[in-house]
This record gives structure tokens, C-alpha cells and sequence, in this order.
């Protein structure tokens, strides 16, 4: 059974910083790729990263040179750090494993102000 599990997410300040971690299961994790995604009160869902099963990473322009994609293949996990956080970062992220169609609950980061 595939499974996603998300944490990390909580209230910071703008400006502060916070690390997401995605717990995979019942995949092959080291060969495929992941991504975490977030939605926005009112908004649709919408990509952050990703990163390919070799490593390599794409962002959206929003998060460029902010939030940092990677992944741990012997622990079955990615993770999303995000620095110099905005209010307008605050919504659920979800983590993605694009390959099975799956996703996780999502994680709750609230940006003050």
C-alpha cells in the first residue's frame, strides 16, 4: 500500500524558516521522482518543486533561491526547506509521488506576518 506521510508544517514569522519531510511507503523510492505541491485558501493546488530520481530539481518562480527540494533514498524521504518565509507561502503542502498518483494528507504551513 502506497502511503504518504507529511510533517514539518506549523506557525512561523515571516522571514523564519521551516524543513517539511515527506515519509514514503510501499514504493520504489530511489527510482522515481517526488514533488511537493501547496494550496492556497481559495486557490488551486499548485506546484512548488520536484526532483528527479537522479537528483535533479525544478521550483516554481515563486520559491526560486527561497525553498530547497531533496531527498534522503535510504530513508525514504523528501524534504522541502523553506527559508525567508512570506505570508502569502501559507497553505497545505502536500507531498506528490507523481508515478502512482499519490499524495499525502498535506501539512499545514501558516506564515505571520
Amino acid at each position: 500500500q502506497v502511503q504518504l506521510v507529511e510533517s514539518g508544517g506549523g506557525l512561523v514569522q515571516a522571514g523564519g524558516s521551516l524543513r517539511l519531510s515527506c515519509a514514503a511507503s510501499g514504493i520504489i523510492f530511489s527510482i522515481n521522482p517526488m514533488g511537493w505541491y501547496r494550496q492556497a485558501p481559495g486557490k488551486q493546488r499548485e506546484l512548488v518543486a520536484v526532483i528527479s530520481s537522479g537528483g535533479s530539481t525544478n521550483y516554481a518562480d515563486s520559491v526560486k533561491g527561497r525553498f530547497t527540494i531533496s531527498r534522503d533514498n535510504a530513508k525514504n524521504t523528501v524534504y522541502l526547506q523553506m527559508n525567508s518565509l512570506k505570508p502569502e507561502d501559507t497553505a497545505v503542502y502536500y507531498c506528490n509521488a507523481p508515478t502512482y498518483g499519490m499524495w499525502g494528507k498535506g501539512t499545514l504551513v501558516t506564515v505571520s506576518s
